[in-house]
């Protein structure tokens, strides 16, 4: 499985997702410190969720990197939060 898909089963195990993008923005960064060679690096999460809306923004970034787990955070570069708090509320 490759760390897109990994991050995406992660996030959906731990959270009621009303939406939920993983985007792999390695590509772009192609020549830049922490890219290695073939990618999978560098990530975009846009993710909306009902248990994330009450929380703040410091306390959802702690929740979606406890969600993805040390080991496969360990194994990324750079990941990219993006909370849509419109679309769990309804």
């Amino acid at each position: 499985m490759d760390k897109t898909a990994e991050i995406h089963a992660a996030l959906e195990r731990s959270f009621e997702v009303q939406s939920l993008e993983v985007i792999d923005e390695s590509e772009a960064h192609r020549g830049h410190a922490g890219y290695p060679e073939g990618g999978q690096s560098h990530f975009r999460v846009r993710i909306a969720a009902d248990s994330l809306v009450p929380m703040s923004r410091i306390a959802r970034h702690r929740a979606i990197h406890t969600a993805i787990g040390p080991d496969l955070i360990a194994r990324i570069h750079a990941l990219s939060i993006e909370v849509e708090v419109s679309l769990a509320k309804g």
